[in-house]
């Protein structure tokens, strides 16, 4: 006895065939799937830079193997089209580089801050903290260091330049309508 009602339990629902059928019914009663992404769900973890770096560390490896294979296999290559494909994929693979050394640079420069903030604390003083203004003309200062230990420092001028003279341009009236 007890089987059959179990067994009633996943049998059709009956219902009156004198009535008339809605237009959209649901016959069977189906549990909503819930999409969840790993990014943005607290059960994941929390995300932290430092231990993603130490984590996944054995990738810079792998990606600097493929770029010197990329770098034989351009050495090689006679094919033009394929030469170009080569080309720009290492130039790719050299900016995904330099922008990661830039993130690196950006986290080490935070991590400084905030070491010195946690001396400050302990002798007493108030914490002071940069404005995002103040920390963006730090990093410029920076960059104007860096290009002028390289020697880039005047191309680099000249291109500011010139763009800023195209965006003054823009603004100008034109000739037609004066």
């Amino acid at each position: 006895a007890p089987l059959k009602y179990f067994f009633s339990f996943f049998r059709p629902l009956e219902v009156s065939a004198k009535k008339p059928v809605a237009f959209l019914r649901q016959v069977v009663s189906v549990r909503k799937k819930v999409h969840r992404d790993p990014r943005f769900d607290d059960l994941s973890g929390e995300y932290k830079p430092e231990i993603f770096m130490k984590m996944y560390s054995f990738l810079d490896s792998i990606k600097k193997q493929e770029k010197e294979m990329v770098q034989k296999q351009l050495k090689k290559c006679r094919n033009t089209e394929q030469k170009e494909k080569l080309q720009q994929l290492l130039n790719r693979m050299t900016q995904q580089e330099q922008a990661q050394k830039n993130q690196q640079k950006l986290r080490e420069r935070e991590l400084a801050l905030k070491r010195q903030q946690r001396e400050l604390a302990k002798q007493g003083k108030k914490p002071f903290f940069l404005k995002k203004s103040e920390k963006r003309k730090l990093e410029l200062a920076e960059k104007y260091a860096e290009l002028k230990r390289s020697g880039k420092l005047e191309s680099f001028l000249n291109k500011k330049r010139k763009r800023n003279a195209i965006k003054d341009k823009r603004h100008l009236p034109s000739q037609k309508n004066l």
